[in-house]
């Protein structure tokens, strides 16, 4: 029998100060606080069916049955989410992506923040946003940050209750766009969640969570003040210590294709040109490109030029994820 059902919408996150290691594995207590924009028009659509009728949970992603390590990391997250709402049903959890899936485009962010928001919905109970982030993040860390609206921050915390994310600023507050350079669509080979459990191998790893608090503060003072020359100078900084930490993990990560360094290269060169455009990567090789909106059509059309970019995906700031059904 099925007990309820719901189904909520959650929007990838980019960071501008980025979240990698962890202070506590098992809790995803991240080593250091991080600040994002959630992005609008990509979303997980994530259905959460809770039924007496199943004896094991059930993941349908992007129309595929999933069984393995997929099926693993959401049952995972199913019994967290059992354990605190107080029930004992299986699920049969359906998502889908419009955005490509593993590609260093937060596609874990926003399928576990629509999981979460779904699974409490369909248990027909209710959470306040702030445990909602927190809940979220024990399934990704990143997963926080889509939960709250528009331009997010993600506290680090030294308990499980104390590291939540809320949102700094509506995504009215600035009309910064996110065009992405898609120059692989494929599905990356390391994962975020082990490139974070190797993170404290790199003897720069020490030294970026240093200056974090610091770059973080720069980023959230010029997000507040839009003011795009100091964001796209301590973002861009943020970005590239990011990946010297994976290139000198053991064993290294090398989530940057030579596209994305030339891409890199020619953002500077378009910014010197007098472009508000910037760059940023997550985990993987494709770069998010932030400008202002007067300045997207420009950047578009340049980077429609490079012969490596397959495809370019546009998003402004967006909402909260949120039950559609």
């Amino acid at each position: 029998m099925t007990l309820s059902s719901a189904t909520a919408v959650a929007h990838p996150n980019i960071a501008f100060i980025k979240y990698w290691g962890n202070r506590n594995d098992t809790l995803r207590l991240p080593q250091n606080g991080s600040l994002s924009m959630n992005l609008a028009g990509l979303h997980a659509r994530t259905s959460v069916d809770w039924t007496t009728d199943a004896a094991e949970d059930r993941l349908v992603l992007n129309g595929q049955p999933q069984q393995g390590a997929a099926l693993q990391r959401v049952e995972k997250h199913l019994d967290v989410l059992r354990a605190r709402l107080q029930i004992s049903a299986r699920a049969s959890v359906t998502s889908e992506n419009n955005f490509p899936t593993g590609a260093g485009i937060a596609s874990s962010a926003a399928a576990f923040a629509a999981l979460t928001v779904a699974g409490v919905a369909a248990a027909g109970q209710t959470l306040t946003e702030r445990e909602l982030t927190t809940l979220a993040r024990l399934g990704s860390g990143s997963a926080s940050r889509s939960v709250p609206s528009g331009f997010v921050e993600w506290v680090v915390g030294d308990r499980h209750d104390q590291s939540y994310a809320f949102s700094i600023a509506p995504p009215m507050h600035w009309d910064l766009v996110d065009v992405i350079a898609v120059v692989s669509a494929g599905h990356k080979v390391v994962g975020s969640t082990a490139g974070h459990a190797s993170a404290a191998t790199s003897v720069l790893q020490s030294a970026r969570v240093a200056g974090a608090h610091a770059r973080l503060e720069t980023a959230r003072r010029a997000l507040l003040e839009r003011d795009f020359a100091a964001l796209a100078e301590v973002v861009e900084e943020d970005s590239n210590l990011m990946h010297a930490v994976m290139m000198t993990s053991k064993p290294p990560l090398f989530y940057w294709e030579p596209a994305s360094l030339r891409l890199m290269k020619l953002v500077r060169q378009w910014r010197e040109d007098g472009l508000r455009v910037l760059y940023t990567l997550d985990a993987g090789p494709n770069v998010h490109c932030i400008c202002t909106s007067d300045h997207e059509t420009e950047v578009r059309a340049r980077m429609a030029a490079l012969s490596e970019v397959g495809q370019i995906i546009v998003a402004g700031a967006g909402g909260p994820a949120k039950v559609i059904v």
